[in-house]
């Protein structure tokens, strides 16, 4: 069996909007808690660790908290920028109007983009009313960046994002089930968690799809109905 149905992603759409509440914290609650609270205290210039590194492998949950910091920052009023290897190089540059400041996958960026994120940690940190939060795969003895940047990513908190055990991630899914209602069969979060998507936006994205195809159908959500939807995107 595939382990990924080729067009899957795009029959059940992008998945949902990346914020604290639908983020599964399991043992990350300090971190997460941290980051919580990073909005609202640089918006009210409060007294707060204003740099965060967090690192954690790929699937984590590091990039989800980075966008759950920005939806949390721009609901109370603060001007917010994700940036990742992907956007320009002008975008890494000081911005006295930008409160909140979030980098991803730091160690993929180029010399250049390195450079730039250096001088945001010496932007921040002259600047009381902003904060820098940035992830990586990585702690930060060991991450492969500039000599001068990765000194700059120990200077604040520092936090490992632990992933998700598939025990964690089946919890997640029953619970999420039955917050809408629906009952699922035994088998149906072990055979979600351990042969399909093990993100967990995807894995809740696979549960709204199922609900809507169950009650399509007018059938309870059983293993049997899961494979059947599953064939049918194929097709």
């Amino acid at each position: 069996m595939s382990s990924r149905p080729k067009q899957l992603s795009l029959e059940l759409g992008n998945p949902p909007p990346s914020t604290f509440e639908n983020f599964v914290v399991a043992s990350n609650r300090e971190p997460v808690q941290r980051l919580r609270e990073l909005s609202g205290a640089v918006a009210s210039e409060h007294a707060v660790d204003r740099l965060i590194y967090l690192w954690g492998e790929v699937g984590s949950g590091r990039t989800h908290l980075l966008h759950a910091l920005c939806d949390a920052g721009f609901h109370t009023g603060l001007n917010c920028r994700y940036l990742s290897p992907h956007h320009a190089l002008a975008d890494f540059i000081f911005d006295p109007s930008c409160q909140l400041y979030t980098v991803d996958d730091v160690e993929l960026l180029d010399e250049a983009r390195q450079i730039a994120v250096f001088s945001l940690y010496n932007e921040v940190r002259a600047h009381v009313r902003t904060a820098l939060v940035v992830a990586g795969g990585a702690a930060p003895r060991v991450m492969p960046v500039r000599e001068d940047l990765r000194t700059r990513l120990g200077w604040g908190l520092v936090y490992q994002v632990a992933s998700l055990s598939d025990q964690d991630k089946m919890a997640a899914l029953i619970q999420a089930a039955r917050e809408r209602g629906l009952q699922l069969s035994p088998e149906i979060p072990h055979w979600l968690v351990t042969r399909h998507y093990r993100d967990m936006p995807s894995l809740m994205a696979l549960l709204d799809a199922l609900d809507t195809y169950s009650l399509e159908r007018k059938r309870a959500v059983t293993l049997p109905l899961l494979r059947e939807m599953f064939a049918e995107l194929r097709e």
